[in-house]
């Protein structure tokens, strides 16, 4: 990857990962504590944003493998500022929920991982995979993704500066800012055409696993903040340290994902730091102590998104380049999809006083998903991830 690309595509992702930090931080309490709604109410606006992510992330995706990927990667910038000025200009509950769908406000992803303004996230994936080398595409993946989360950190820091609603203004701001670097960056020009994907089984078995995967985090991942809104009472100003702290470890983390890879492997890496985050947040609900709830709250982002490169990687070294865009999209559709589901359940259960119940169900959710991934890509790792043709040949199970 050259500098300058490298640059433009840092300073892009720079500015939305600010504004999303600072929205993911005063949303919550927006939501609850100034404007009054309750947890359910919360949880629609959450589904809301996980549909437009899916909806916007596949159109994004298929434009970018037919029309383009920075055409793509610029409309998929507009999207974000959209969603920060509607919530500064209105706090009616369909304009909440409009701004949502637009904007992303899924929060079924850490910073690092596409929580708020996620429809962008599949075509920056392949922007990535277009501008670097195979066997360099989980250190760069790895590498945005810290500084992504470096600077979603800062965001939800600098949120404690401004009350919950003038942070819509600041975010809207700093997200527009990013947009005229895409302009500069040296994207391939090449365009795909509309074909059948002759990858579709590889995108067949990553979008079931990703189905689990979105299922899990739409349980519990929107609702750690409101956890603590709930049962603690944990002010705006603490929590936005607490959640500084949380992405600032998740981003310094994601940085250990290429020697994880070649230590674990593709699917042990993806097993054992999800199996043990979700062993943790079995304890949330279970132990009511507040050091103890802290510790996992700022542990588990870390534990989710470590291997979200590694994963990255190996999907878009297994489909064609022409491909990759949809690709990508599909597996974000299933995981948002069902992650609306999710955050349904666990809003009726937080409404209904039923902490616990989702991160039971949770727990059952990313075992499952974890076995789908030796189930389906084993065999993969068993090959000894040679070239790409041998690698796309093996999971196809020619």
């Amino acid at each position: 990857m050259k500098r300058k690309d490298f640059l433009f595509l840092l300073l892009f992702r720079a500015t939305r990962s600010i504004a999303a930090g600072i929205i993911m931080i005063a949303f919550p309490y927006l939501v609850l504590q100034h404007l009054k709604y309750g947890p359910l109410a919360l949880g629609f606006i959450y589904v809301a944003g996980a549909s437009g992510t899916a909806v916007f992330g596949l159109f994004l995706g298929l434009l970018g493998d037919i029309c383009g990927r920075k055409r793509a990667l610029f409309i998929s910038g507009v999207l974000l500022p959209l969603c920060g000025l509607l919530v500064f200009v209105s706090g009616r509950l369909w304009v909440l929920v409009l701004a949502s769908a637009i904007g992303g406000l899924s929060a079924t992803g850490s910073l690092a991982g596409g929580g708020v303004g996620g429809a962008s996230a599949p075509i920056q994936s392949a922007v990535i995979a277009d501008l670097s080398h195979s066997d360099r595409r989980t250190f760069f993946f790895s590498t945005f993704a810290f500084l992504s989360g470096a600077f979603g950190a800062s965001g939800v820091l600098l949120a404690r500066l401004f009350d919950v609603h003038e942070a819509f203004l600041v975010a809207t701001i700093v997200s527009l800012a990013g947009l005229p670097f895409v302009f500069g960056l040296s994207v391939p020009s090449a365009k795909g055409k509309l074909r059948q994907l002759p990858s579709k089984l590889v995108i067949g078995k990553f979008s079931l696993t990703a189905l689990l995967n979105g299922l899990s985090g739409g349980l519990v991942v929107p609702f750690l903040i409101p956890f603590f809104v709930l049962v603690y009472a944990l002010p705006e100003s603490k929590m936005s340290v607490y959640g500084f702290i949380a992405g600032l470890l998740a981003s310094v983390t994601i940085l250990g994902a290429p020697a994880l890879e070649r230590w674990l492997g593709f699917v042990r890496t993806i097993a054992w730091t999800r199996g043990i985050g979700t062993v943790l947040l079995l304890l949330m609900p279970l132990v009511r102590w507040l050091p103890v709830s802290l510790v996992i709250y700022l542990l588990t982002p870390s534990l989710r998104v470590v291997a979200i490169p590694v994963q990255q990687a190996a999907l878009v070294d297994m489909v064609e380049r022409d491909e990759r865009g949809r690709a990508l999209a599909a597996n974000q559709v299933a995981r948002l999809s069902a992650g609306s589901a999710g955050i349904l359940f666990t809003g009726w259960m937080f409404e209904a006083g039923e902490i616990a119940l989702p991160f039971f169900v949770y727990a059952g959710a990313m075992f499952a998903n974890i076995y789908l991934y030796f189930r389906f890509f084993s065999a993969w790792e068993a090959a000894g991830m040679g070239r790409r043709a041998s690698r796309i040949k093996e999971v196809k199970g020619d």
